[in-house]
């Protein structure tokens, strides 16, 4: 459904540093700086980005907004929210775990990134 998703940084090399650790706790390569200094996250499914707002206004995070990265086990959720923590992130939301809604049960994990946006880790138990 979705072709890329882009955040806005305050500060790219270290929303760079962040992203490099819990992306590659859930398996993936670290992030491409371009010529324009945004970072790029290649997949075969799509692109995730960073970049400084183009309009000179501070980044900021989406009121309601969160973005979930999909994890193969609940361990690797667990590394994922670790990594964060290690590099800049804070937790919100419970603590990893078990949550059950509309028939699924999930294993979950929440992290503010350096900028503020709110992200997850996302494994499906059912």
């Amino acid at each position: 459904m979705f072709s890329h998703i882009m955040i806005g940084s305050n500060d790219i090399e270290k929303s760079k540093s962040f992203y490099d650790a819990i992306l590659g706790a859930i398996g993936y390569d670290p992030g491409v700086i371009d010529e324009k200094g945004r970072v790029f996250y290649f997949t075969k499914k799509g692109v995730f980005a960073l970049s400084k707002p183009i309009d000179g206004e501070p980044a900021c995070n989406g009121n309601g907004s969160t973005i979930g990265f999909s994890a193969r086990t609940p361990e690797i959720v667990d590394a994922w929210h670790a990594a964060g923590l290690e590099n800049g992130g804070t937790t919100c939301e419970d603590p990893p775990g078990i949550r059950e809604g509309a028939g699924k049960k999930l294993y979950l994990a929440y992290l503010r990134d350096p900028s503020g946006n709110k992200i997850c880790a996302l494994h499906s138990m059912a």
